[in-house]
């Protein structure tokens, strides 16, 4: 599963810099598929959208930080748990639990994020 930010978030910006696919963006920040990854030219997106991975997308939550949940793999394949949870101050960062994803699809992103 991704992992989402809940509204309990307090807007440290803790999680952002330990995210290592730059997943965790500000509130209302647009945000890229190719920020924090290798990738370039047209990408897929998990709902079969295809867009320019240098094109900005509409941010997913207006009022806290986020998580984009096309790039984010829990930190698999980079650390043995996912560091915006291990750094959280109020515990915000949690699974989504409407997003379950195995160890075998997380790794996958990883790859198409960093080739």
């Amino acid at each position: 599963m991704a992992i989402i930010i809940t509204d309990e978030c307090i807007n440290c910006g803790a999680c952002e810099p330990e995210c290592p696919n730059n997943a965790i963006y500000e509130g209302a920040v647009e945000w890229k598929v190719s920020e924090g990854t290798t990738v370039t030219g047209d990408y897929t997106l998990e709902t079969g959208a295809v867009v320019d991975a240098d094109a900005a997308q509409a941010p997913v939550d207006d009022d806290i930080y986020f998580i984009v949940p096309d790039k984010c793999t829990e930190c698999i394949g980079f650390h043995e748990e996912p560091q915006c949870a291990a750094v959280c101050p109020v515990d915000c960062c949690v699974p989504d639990e409407d997003r379950e994803e195995s160890d075998e699809v997380l790794l996958e992103r990883k790859e198409r994020l960093h080739l």
